[in-house]
C-alpha cells in the first residue's frame, strides 16, 4: 500500500501514540491492524490474520511498523529525520536533488541530460559507481536505488526521458551492475508511465532482459499497475504464466485449468487482479471456488483496500453488484483514507454506483 505522508511538522510523541493505538487495534483483532502489520513488519510478511493475532505485539514492534508505514526503515531513522533532517530528508524535492553524494548526483545529471559520452567517462573515472546505491527515506519505494534504476523515471522526477535512454542504460550496465539492480530496474520500467509515454518501455524491457534481468520478477507488478503491454512483453521474454496473471488478463480457461492447484496466496492475488481489471467472469469463478471478497487485497495489489473498493472507484457496476451479492461488506473502510466503497465511488465521480451502494447501506445490506 502507499506509505503515509508525514505532516509538515511531525511530532514524535504523536507517532508514539499511533504505535500504542496499533497495539490496541491488534488486541481488538481488527482486520486492518493485521493487514498493516503484514505489510510493514517483516516478521508477519506471510502470516495469516490468526497468526498475527496470536502473537504478542510489543511496543518496539509497533513502532517499527509505524516507521515503515511512513516510509522509514526503522524507528531510529524516523526519529533522526525529525530531530536532525538532512538534504535527503527534503521530501518536497525530486529524488535527484536529494542525493548527498556529489559524484552520484553528477552521474544522475548526466543520465538525465542523455550525455552518453560524459556518463561513460564518469563511470570510468569513478570505478564502482554503477554498483553504488543511495538511500532515500519517506517513500513508498525507490528507497535504496542503484544508478541504473534512475533510467526508469519512476518515481517521476522530470516527466520525460532523453531520446537515447536505452543507450544510456546500456552504458551503465556495461560498467557493471548487480543482478538486483537489473531486476529492480525492470520492475520500475514495467510499471512506469513515463517510459510507456516516451515510447521506450518495450525497448528498455528488452535491453534489461537481454542483460539478464528476470522477467518473472516484474510480471505481477506490471499486471497490478495495468501495464498490459509491458506484461505481454515480459511473457514473451520468458515470464511464466500463473494463475494471478491469467486472472488479470481475463483468460478464464487458463484460470479454470490452474485454479485446482493454486495455493491460497495465488488465489487471493488472482481475485484482487481480476477485480482491478473488471474480469467479471473470472471473479465469479474465483468466488465460486471459495475466495473471500472481504479480505484486504494482498501486498503489492492495492493492499489498503478490498475488491469492492477497487470496483467502486473504477465504476465497475456489474462487478460491484456481483461482489455485493456474494457477501462483500459495504461498511469496510480502507486503511489509508478510512473510506467505504460508496465513499470511494463518490470521490471518483461514479454517481450511479455510489447511489446503488448508498441505497444498500440504508437498507442494512451486508453491514
Amino acid at each position: 500500500m502507499p506509505v503515509r505522508p508525514l505532516p509538515s511538522t511531525p511530532n514524535l510523541d504523536h507517532l508514539k501514540y499511533q504505535a500504542k493505538d496499533l497495539i490496541r487495534d491488534h488486541a481488538a483483532r481488527r482486520a486492518d491492524a493485521a493487514q498493516r502489520l503484514r505489510e510493514f513488519h517483516p516478521r508477519w510478511k506471510a502470516a495469516t490474520d490468526e497468526e498475527i493475532f496470536a502473537a504478542t505485539l510489543r511496543l518496539s514492534a509497533a513502532q517499527l511498523s509505524i516507521a515503515r508505514e511512513y516510509g522509514f526503515s526503522s524507528w531510529a531513522r524516523l526519529k533522526r529525520h525529525i530531530d536532525k533532517p538532512t538534504r535527503a530528508d527534503q521530501f518536497d524535492r525530486p529524488h535527484h536533488e536529494r542525493i548527498e553524494d556529489h559524484k552520484f548526483r553528477h552521474a544522475v545529471e548526466l543520465l538525465d541530460a542523455g550525455d552518453e559520452r560524459g556518463l561513460r567517462a564518469c563511470l570510468v573515472e569513478n570505478a564502482g559507481l554503477a554498483r553504488q546505491r543511495v538511500a532515500f527515506e519517506g517513500g513508498n519505494y525507490f528507497r535504496n536505488p542503484a544508478l541504473l534504476e534512475f533510467v526508469a523515471e519512476n518515481p517521476v522526477r522530470h516527466g520525460r526521458l532523453p531520446a537515447n535512454i536505452v543507450q544510456i542504460a546500456r552504458v551503465i550496465v556495461e560498467a557493471g551492475v548487480e543482478q538486483a539492480a537489473l531486476d529492480e530496474t525492470l520492475h520500475l520500467v514495467s510499471t512506469g508511465r513515463v517510459p510507456r509515454e516516451c515510447g521506450v518501455q518495450i525497448s528498455l524491457i528488452d535491453l534489461l532482459c537481454d542483460c539478464g534481468a528476470d522477467a518473472d520478477s516484474a510480471a505481477i507488478a506490471a499486471a497490478a499497475h495495468g501495464e498490459m503491454e509491458a506484461l505481454a512483453e515480459l511473457l514473451r521474454r520468458g515470464a511464466r504464466m500463473t494463475l494471478p496473471l491469467a486472472a488479470a488478463m481475463g483468460r478464464i480457461e487458463e484460470v479454470r485449468r490452474r485454479l485446482p492447484t493454486g495455493d491460497s496466496h495465488q488465489c487471493h492475488l488472482a481475485l484482487a487482479l481480476a477485480c482491478q481489471h473488471n474480469r467479471v467472469n473470472v471473479v465469479r469463478l474465483l468466488l465460486d471456488a471459495g475466495e473471500d471478497p472481504n479480505r484486504f487485497n494482498p501486498v503489492g495489489a492495492h493492499s489498503h483496500s478490498t475488491p469492492l473498493h477497487q470496483a467502486a472507484a473504477a465504476g465497475y457496476e456489474d462487478l460491484a453488484r456481483l461482489l455485493v451479492e456474494r457477501g462483500a461488506r459495504l461498511d469496510m473502510k480502507d486503511i489509508l483514507w478510512h473510506g467505504t466503497p460508496a465513499e470511494w465511488a463518490e470521490h471518483e465521480g461514479r454517481r450511479e454506483l455510489a447511489a446503488y451502494l448508498r441505497e444498500l447501506e440504508k437498507a442494512g445490506k451486508n453491514s
